[in-house]
């Protein structure tokens, strides 16, 4: 089975002109079939203050009501997806940038109000307005277009079918993709961030934790040498292994070269 790589990058690597020129080399340099889905949040809040819109966040979510949608629909969609895809045009990579509503490759629906922890540790009802929860993502035509010599560039962006667009979280969306092409492909996901992987301690770059299973997984979480937000990004990694991803790697954006940092499995 052909290897295919999907790589997923925060907005803070993006919207840097040096760490997004490194991102897009290393990307690039990648050999196979690839997927990149990006992030774009400082853009966004910078745009939205421009125009006036506060920026909400709760829980490390952003609150989107619709002129904030207005604004992530240009911010994600826009201006740092056709940046990336032009810039890869630049490299040799025949790139499209996507969001979930083109050709329908990925619909979701409206988030429910839910309870969330605060940061004073009281639970609250929260609506976070236009935002989406993934319902499926269409890995036939994903893998029709990469069988093209297409790299799909995914921005946080889905739909629900009815003509609404939907702020979605971007690492929701690689582990998504992820999934719908592990029945073509033999898939790596790359989750990339600002460590050099998932560590024992916060404050050593060297601690990197080399390989996690769901076995060891449990054991981290009741030591506390795994908490905080590290949890559900471990706890989707395991999802999308047992979905059929062949693993996944956490580690920082300039080692996306699946050598480097944690792999769980």
């Amino acid at each position: 089975m052909q290897k295919l790589t999907v790589v997923k990058v925060g907005g803070k690597i993006v919207e840097d002109e040096a760490t997004l020129a490194q991102l897009l080399k290393d990307f690039s340099a990648i050999e196979g079939a690839k997927v990149l889905v990006h992030g774009g949040g400082r853009s966004a809040t910078k745009v939205a203050a421009s125009l006036g819109i506060e920026s909400t966040m709760i829980g490390g979510r952003r609150v989107t009501d619709a002129d904030m949608l207005r604004v992530v629909s240009m911010v994600y969609g826009g201006l740092v997806n056709k940046n990336i895809v032009a810039r890869l045009q630049a490299c040799g990579i025949n790139a499209l940038g996507l969001t979930g509503a083109d050709v329908n490759v990925m619909l979701s629906h409206k988030r429910a109000p839910k309870k969330v922890t605060m940061d004073d540790g009281t639970e609250q009802m929260v609506d976070f307005g236009f935002v989406g929860d993934v319902d499926k993502c269409d890995g036939k035509m994903l893998s029709a277009l990469i069988g093209e010599g297409i790299v799909p560039v995914m921005a946080p962006l889905t739909h629900d079918g009815k003509g609404n667009l939907l702020n979605t979280n971007a690492d929701t969306i690689a582990g998504e993709t992820a999934k719908a092409l592990a029945p073509y492909f033999d898939v790596t996901l790359i989750y990339s961030f600002e460590h050099a992987g998932v560590l024992t301690d916060a404050e050593n770059e060297d601690s990197v934790i080399p390989l996690i299973t769901a076995d060891s997984f449990e054991q981290l979480k009741a030591d506390g040498t795994v908490n905080g937000g590290m949890i559900p990004k471990i706890e989707n990694s395991l999802d999308a292994v047992r979905a059929g991803v062949k693993q996944v790697i956490i580690t920082k954006a300039d080692a996306i070269d699946g050598k480097h940092g944690t792999i769980i499995r």
